[in-house]
């Protein structure tokens, strides 16, 4: 049989593969012989081998496979979006059970009306990453430096803190209509350290604290520095997500099922969560305040002076202005996009996990900008989610160098602010949908090679009053 020149193999492909069995015709009139498995073994094997099966990481969120002609069949354009990493896709299959009732058009009963009491053991659930053992699990979560994705991650506790609330809402009524659960805020996140990502991590959580229509969630990462080693704390980040519940026919605030914790423990966390639900209370009551009086309220009519006095330099006499300080506006960069399906959340939204990762990646790509080498991740401060975000909306993300903090020499830290705004130009309008704050600082290896720091000053009362009220929010949350 003679060799086939290279140049006809992929059409020669595109024939074996998209032919049904028994029609393997060429357009010159030929017919290929069809192939079975077995004429597809190496021709030096004896043993029949594996065949690389190509399927699609994307499942339906049915537990059930889908008739075509079935007059039931859910409409795809009202299915989770397929925007998913590993962990996201396995979560939201697990709410499969509920997410079919959301999408059941004959599904139009009365809201709950007797509430269950649960313990936070009936909402806890883990996630283990074998990141030492899958390979493949390994590559989409590893960043240039060999460390976990940040982004990614907290991409992951969105989805984990979502899928814990609907565990804690759901009722044992199958003709009650369900509840819509939306990420609300999410509390300071510190890293206590880095996360390795050739070793098996672990991220757990349960319902801690419940208002009338809102619920806090605690979720803890934990990654052990070396196998069954029990002599460094395996803690390397705790987060706290309120979820708000609304009801799923009229939009507005529903009430949830109850909590009973059951050891001390868990009557500790109820007890840490309500004095955070009374400080997230009265945060928004100063910035209420701030908001009507402004900052001459308070008297920072003096620090605010004190603030723009070096932009003020760098404005009328740049020549003059310090080397080691930078303007706010100098460290600016911007991305957008539009919002595709393939993003939403269960409720046809932009789920708040993937804004979270996109904001964290400009904040990191700010900071790196700005300081000259590899920034390190160190916390990201309380963020509200103010508007919903849609399917199709144009969505631009900006972020600044904030301000720095440079007090401590061998950790001084950078404050990115990044915010999101859904821009509808049709109706020439652009409202903030969330605000991020991101802290990051830098190796002691890179400061020891004399590294530096610059400060960073406002040049309008408008970004100056941004950062008193950056500061003043972080001491309010310490």
């Amino acid at each position: 049989m003679g060799k086939c020149p290279p140049e006809k193999l992929p059409y020669l492909l595109r024939h074996i593969l998209l032919c049904p069995p028994g029609s393997r015709q060429l357009s010159s009139g030929r017919t290929l012989p069809t192939l079975s498995p077995s004429s597809l073994q190496p021709m030096d094997s004896a043993e029949p081998a594996s065949p690389i099966r190509v399927v699609s990481t994307f499942s339906s969120p049915l537990d059930r496979p889908i008739d075509a002609s079935s007059s039931i069949r859910k409409p795809l354009s009202l299915w989770p979006g397929m925007y998913h990493s590993p962990v996201t896709n396995a979560l939201w299959e697990a709410r499969s059970s509920i997410f079919e009732r959301l999408l059941d058009p004959s599904m139009d009963g009365p809201p709950q009306s007797e509430f269950l009491t649960k313990s936070p053991a009936q909402s806890r659930t883990s996630i283990v990453y074998n990141f030492s053992t899958d390979y493949i699990l390994r590559e989409q979560y590893r960043d240039p430096w060999n460390e976990v994705r940040i982004g990614k991650l907290l991409e992951d506790l969105d989805a984990l803190a979502g899928t814990i609330a609907v565990k804690h809402c759901a009722d044992d009524d199958s003709t009650t209509r369900p509840l819509l659960l939306v990420t609300a805020s999410v509390d300071k996140i510190v890293l206590k350290k880095p996360l390795c990502v050739d070793k098996d991590l672990k991220i757990s959580g349960a319902v801690t604290w419940v208002g009338r229509s809102s619920i806090e969630i605690q979720i803890e990462v934990t990654q052990s520095e070396q196998e069954n080693s029990l002599q460094s704390d395996p803690l390397a980040l705790t987060a706290y997500f309120t979820f708000v519940a609304r009801d799923s026919k009229t939009g507005k605030s529903a009430p949830v099922n109850r909590l009973a914790p059951e050891t001390d423990q868990e009557d500790l966390f109820l007890k840490e969560g309500e004095a955070r639900d009374k400080l997230r209370k009265r945060k928004r009551e100063v910035e209420k305040l701030a908001f009507e009086g402004g900052h001459s309220v308070h008297g920072e009519v003096k620090r605010l002076k004190s603030l723009l006095a070096e932009g003020r330099i760098f404005c009328d006499l740049p020549a003059l202005a310090d080397r080691d300080s930078i303007l706010i506006r100098d460290t600016r960069l911007e991305n957008s996009l539009i919002c595709q399906p393939q993003q939403r959340n269960l409720h046809g939204r932009i789920f708040g996990g993937f804004l979270m990762h996109r904001a964290f990646e400009l904040a990191f790509s700010t900071a790196y900008a700005f300081v000259g080498h590899r920034p390190c991740f160190h916390e990201v401060d309380h963020v509200d989610f103010l508007k919903p975000v849609d399917v199709g909306d144009f969505l631009r993300f900006k972020s600044c160098v904030l301000y720095t903090q440079l007090e401590n020499p061998e950790k001084p830290l950078i404050n990115i602010e990044v915010t999101a705004h859904v821009t509808r130009p049709e109706l020439r309008t652009s409202e903030v949908s969330n605000t991020f704050y991101f802290t990051f600082t830098v190796s002691s290896a890179a400061l020891k090679k004399g590294l530096r720091i610059r400060n960073v000053v406002p040049a309008t009362e408008e970004e100056a009053r941004r950062v008193l009220e950056r500061i003043d929010a972080e001491k309010m949350f310490a």
